[in-house]
């Protein structure tokens, strides 16, 4: 069975840091493309990174540019994001998602990922 697992969120201060985690299980890991995805109350789900199969090549949102980091251990079948400068409105579950083959035409699209994990909960207070 298909598992991904987040872990490494939780209740942290504006300007602090915090790296969330995806243990995979179940895939080929070097051969998918992985991507991390947000919630906030009341948002849809959005985009926030995403790193093709062997890491040389990463895309962010706007809004998390020059502050988040998409990294992966293909070793270990896991990706992380590493999310320093930490503000309030980065509050949301963090979800992360596989998908089998990068497109620049979809890649920010929740719907073009196969596999999701539960998700992770980060808080950030003012």
């Amino acid at each position: 069975q298909v598992q991904l697992v987040e872990s490494g969120g939780g209740l942290v201060q504006a300007g602090d840091s915090l790296r969330l985690s995806c243990a995979v299980s179940g895939l080929p890991f070097s051969s998918y493309v992985m991507g991390w995805f947000r919630q906030a109350p009341g948002k849809e789900r959005a985009f926030v990174a995403t790193i093709t199969r062997s890491g040389v090549n990463t895309y962010y949102s706007d809004s998390v540019k020059g502050r988040f980091t998409i990294s992966r251990d293909n070793a270990k079948n896991t990706v992380y994001l590493q999310m320093n400068s930490l503000k309030p409105e980065d509050t949301a579950v963090y979800y992360c998602a596989a998908r089998a083959t990068f497109s620049v035409s979809n890649y920010y699209r929740d719907r073009a990922y196969a596999y999701w994990g539960q998700g992770t909960q980060v808080t950030v207070s003012s």
